[in-house]
C-alpha cells in the first residue's frame, strides 16, 4: 500500500507540472509522395528501424525555422513523457524545481545543444501515448522523444531517426500472481496496455491469431502506460504488457510487482519527426552517431546514470544496432 501511495502521489504531482497536449485529432495515414527516402506503404515495409535517412549536419528549411524563432520562443519543442521513471519524469525529491530528468531527457538536451547551442533551449510538452503522432503531424512539437517504438505502421505517418535503444514487450504482474509470462497463464486475466502502443497492437493481433488465450481480457487501455501500474495496484487488472525497459522502471517504483517471463518481441526506440522534415531527421541521426561515440557524456553515461539500476550494469542488450540508412540515390 505504501508503494501504491508513493506512485499515485508521483502521478498526481507530475500531472500538475507540465502542459499537456490534448489534441484529439486522429493520426492520418499520409503517404510521402514527395519524400525520396521512406516507403509509404506499410505492406512494403521491411526492417522499419532501417527506414531512415543518412546523417548530415547541414541546416535545411526545418532547422532554419527552428533557429529563426524569436526571443524566448527560440527553443526546440519536444513531446516527452513526464511520468516514466528514469526515462522522462519529475523527481519530487531532486531538491530542484522538479525538473524533468531521465534517459530520454538527456537525449533531448543533447539535440538542443547541437541545433541551438544551448542544452536548455527546450520547450517540453507532455504527450499521452496515443497522441504522439497527431502532435507531430499538427505541428504542436518539432519531435517526440518518448520511448516511441519504430514500426511499419508508424513510418507511414511520421519519420524516425535511427534507433537509440533496444527493448521488447514483457509482462508485469504482482510477485504473488500465478501469471508467469506471455503465455497460457494469462487465460482469464485482465491485461492493461496504453492506447496507441505497440503492446496493445500486438495483443490484438495475437488474440485474432490464437497466440493469446481467447478469454484474455485486453479491453483495458489507458492514455499513459504508467496508468496501467496504478490499475494493477488497485486490483483492477491482473497484468500489464509494456516495453520491458519501462516495466523494469515500474518494478523499481513498486517492489510488490515484477517482470514475468522474457521479452517476446524485439523493438527499437527512435526520435519521431514530421515526414517532410528531412534535414531534421538527418541532423538527429548525426547527433546520435556522435552521442554514441561520446563515452564520457553520451549514450553510455546516460545509461549508467538512469538505467543501470533497473536494467543491469551491462548495457549490451539495450544498445541499438549499428545504424543502417536508406539509399537515396
Amino acid at each position: 500500500m505504501a508503494a501504491m501511495a508513493v506512485v499515485c502521489a508521483l502521478v498526481a504531482l507530475v500531472a500538475l507540472c507540465l502542459p499537456l497536449t490534448t489534441t484529439t485529432k486522429t493520426a492520418q495515414n499520409t503517404t510521402a509522395t514527395t519524400r525520396t527516402a521512406v516507403t509509404g506503404a506499410e505492406e512494403d515495409c521491411e526492417a522499419p528501424e532501417k527506414q531512415t535517412l543518412s546523417p548530415s549536419s547541414a541546416d535545411g528549411d526545418t532547422i532554419r525555422k527552428i533557429k529563426d524563432r524569436e526571443g524566448e520562443k527560440r527553443k526546440l519543442i519536444v513531446g516527452v513523457d513526464q511520468n516514466s521513471y528514469r526515462w522522462g519524469y519529475r523527481n519530487p525529491n531532486s531538491g530542484k524545481a522538479a525538473e524533468l530528468e531521465g534517459f530520454d531527457i538527456d537525449l533531448v538536451h543533447r539535440i538542443a545543444e547541437d541545433i541551438l547551442g544551448d542544452p536548455d533551449a527546450v520547450q517540453f510538452k507532455a504527450i499521452p501515448t496515443n497522441q504522439r503522432i497527431p502532435a507531430i503531424q499538427d505541428g504542436s512539437v518539432d519531435m517526440v522523444v518518448r520511448t516511441m517504438t519504430i514500426n511499419c505502421e508508424r513510418i507511414a505517418d511520421v519519420a524516425f531517426s535511427a534507433p537509440y535503444f533496444k527493448t521488447g514487450q514483457q509482462v508485469l504482474a504482482p510477485k504473488t500472481s500465478p501469471v508467469k509470462g506471455y503465455d497460457d497463464t494469462l487465460a482469464g486475466r485482465k491485461v492493461c496496455t496504453a492506447a496507441g502502443s505497440t503492446a496493445h497492437t500486438r495483443l490484438e493481433e495475437d488474440k485474432k491469431s490464437g497466440e493469446l488465450p481467447a478469454d484474455t481480457d485486453i479491453s483495458t487501455t489507458v492514455p499513459n502506460q504508467l496508468d496501467c501500474l496504478v490499475r494493477l495496484q488497485l486490483g483492477e487488472v491482473d497484468a500489464v504488457v509494456t516495453d520491458g525497459a519501462l516495466a523494469a522502471s515500474q518494478a523499481a517504483q513498486d517492489p510488490t510487482v515484477e517482470l514475468k517471463g522474457d521479452a517476446f518481441t524485439a523493438e527499437y526506440y527512435g526520435v519521431a519527426m514530421k515526414k517532410d522534415a528531412d534535414d531534421l531527421v538527418r541532423r538527429v541521426n548525426q547527433i546520435l552517431v556522435d552521442y554514441r561515440k561520446d563515452t564520457a557524456n553520451g549514450w553510455q553515461a546516460s545509461y549508467s546514470r538512469w538505467l543501470s539500476a533497473t536494467l543491469g550494469k551491462d548495457p549490451k542488450k539495450s544498445e541499438p544496432p549499428a545504424p543502417q540508412y536508406l539509399r537515396t540515390s
